[in-house]
């Protein structure tokens, strides 16, 4: 399982919180058939993404990537001490399995200067605070946290009909704490990292490219889950709030980054949950890179 990656001059680090089993993959995937899935059942198996009951395993994870100027964390995974009461394995979590990882990659909370969110879904915001003295401050004390505006907007408004629990710990103790910045768009640090546009699994779902001048490194957040997405680029979970949207993102992006030496580095495939896009029948895949 490889956790470190080369690529131009970039150094990409995984800091893998949880590798398991998630739901079921008909569950997951409303328009999915029983049919397209034992078709597929035989290299999803091989591939670590589905088990015996035909349960999707994901990985929850966060990436690190040092440019030569800046040392960046992309979503912060799932944290400790949230009340996740509808995801027990989420719950209220003690565990110090995602700074272990995050030291064992040679980092410490105070060495990352940018945390870049996706989006503000509850398992790509949780590290962003930490309980300290009964309550939320930022985890990582001198880095500036990039929200897009209308991810931020959009959940503003959720939170405000609503509560939104991973918004009211994760994401607004943050602004309140003076470190969030709110961003367009077209924001870039530096000459390092872009914003592409990818919507439909939220209203402001963005992904990330990296690289000087070209895209060495792409990191795709929630634009997809499962590896057998690649295999059918129209399937879109139940989680994705304009569901066709998100697969006209989806294809699109395939589309841009197939047959080029683009790592593509997405949040929830299984281990390495790493590759480059590949053409593969009438869909695609993404081949792990030696």
């Amino acid at each position: 399982m490889s956790l470190k990656f080369n690529v131009g001059d970039l150094t990409i680090h995984r800091i893998v919180e949880q590798e398991t089993t998630f739901l079921p993959a008909l569950d997951l995937f409303p328009t999915l058939s029983p049919d397209a899935l034992a078709q597929n059942k035989e290299w999803l198996r091989q591939a670590s993404a589905i088990d015996a009951d035909d349960t999707l395993i994901l990985c929850f994870q966060s990436y690190v990537v040092r440019t030569p100027h800046h040392t960046i964390l992309i979503d912060s995974c799932i944290g400790n001490d949230k009340p996740r009461p509808l995801r027990p394995k989420w719950n209220m979590k003690t565990d110090d399995t995602y700074m272990r990882a995050l030291n064992a990659a040679g980092f410490s909370a105070g060495d990352i200067d940018f945390v870049m969110c996706t989006h503000l879904h509850v398992d790509h915001v949780g590290w962003n605070t930490k309980l300290e003295g009964g309550r939320w401050v930022p985890t990582f004390p001198k880095a500036r946290y990039i929200f897009g505006k209308t991810e931020y907007d959009y959940w503003t408004e959720q939170h405000a009909k609503t509560p939104v629990p991973p918004f009211g710990d994760s994401v607004l103790p943050v602004v309140e704490a003076k470190r969030a910045e709110i961003v367009r768009d077209d924001f870039a640090v530096g000459d390092h990292l872009r914003i592409l546009p990818a919507p439909g699994h939220t209203p402001g779902h963005i992904a990330f490219a990296f690289g000087r001048a070209k895209d060495d490194a792409v990191f795709t957040g929630d634009m997809m889950h499962s590896p057998l997405q690649l295999q059918y680029p129209d399937l879109s979970p139940r989680f994705d709030v304009d569901p066709k949207q998100a697969a006209a993102t989806r294809k699109s992006f395939l589309e841009r980054y197939c047959d080029t030496e683009t790592l593509c580095c997405t949040a929830h495939f299984p281990s390495p949950s790493t590759g480059k896009i590949r053409r593969k029948g009438n869909g695609f895949s993404c081949e792990a890179v030696g």
